[in-house]
């Protein structure tokens, strides 16, 4: 198959999940870049928040017009995350690939495990927002995403509604603000290596994940949301496995 059909179909997937869960698309990425289209590990971190700003942004704009994104509680959240997301962009550069690769399958297995827990919506809505550990939690992300490229999303839709109290349809709409502010954040320090992308893979594979999170969204106001999250957790454990095989092999 060539690498112009595994971009499109990869981005499409991509996009879905950005578009559906407002998150865990950048999980799938990276290791797409990696293992089907040949991208060293920092490359596919770098390509990944390419592919992710742009599609949160596409995505972030359909979700604020069916009015799901809180600005200013999202803005603040994010703004704690920026510094975090610059710093751990530039040290990932100079991490050993096989650190990055285990890393990424560490959290990718994490994140799995966490989708695939019953949710308690109501208990969680009833904590105080405590500014603190909303900071805390932001940075935390914002360092995650700068470092493995990720964008965060699928721990930042748990964290704002445990930590800041959202439903869950408003933390979806408010982590794509979340995951594009720290996405440009770690891209500023990575632009050197940004040039150096595959742009004939990395087109494509913008545009079918751009195409896969207007899919997304109109899919998660007609499929169960916890249904959808339980088949992305599996998928993404799977994924984790093999490269938590890979990188120790």
């Amino acid at each position: 198959m060539s690498a112009l059909v595994l971009a499109l179909v990869a981005g499409a997937v991509v996009g879905l999940a950005l578009g559906a869960l407002g998150g865990g698309g950048s999980v799938l990425a990276v290791p797409a870049l990696i293992y089907l289209l040949g991208f060293s590990p920092a490359a596919a971190t770098t390509g990944s928040l390419v592919i992710v700003t742009v599609t949160s942004l596409t995505a972030l704009y359909a979700h604020a017009r069916a009015g799901n994104v809180r600005w200013r509680a999202g803005a603040a959240f994010a703004a704690a995350g920026l510094l975090p997301a610059a710093l751990a962009g530039a040290a990932a550069a100079r991490l050993p690939q096989a650190v990055l690769t285990l890393a990424f399958a560490v959290v990718a297995a994490v994140a799995a495990l966490k989708m695939l827990r019953p949710a308690d919506p109501a208990g969680r809505r009833a904590r105080p927002v405590r500014p603190g550990r909303a900071a805390v939690t932001g940075a935390g992300l914002g360092a995650l995403t700068g470092l493995l490229g990720v964008g965060g999303g699928f721990l930042a839709v748990p964290a704002l509604v445990t930590v800041l109290g959202f439903e869950m349809r408003a933390a979806v709409g408010t982590s794509l603000l979340v995951i594009t502010a720290n996405s440009l954040a770690s891209l500023a320090t990575r632009s050197g290596a940004a040039v150096s992308l595959d742009w004939a893979v990395i087109g494509p594979f913008i545009a079918a994940a751009v195409l896969g999170a207007w899919d997304g969204k109109r899919l998660a106001a007609k499929v169960s949301g916890p249904g959808l999250q339980r088949v992305f957790a599996v998928v993404l454990l799977a994924v984790a496995a093999f490269m938590l095989a890979d990188a120790v092999t």
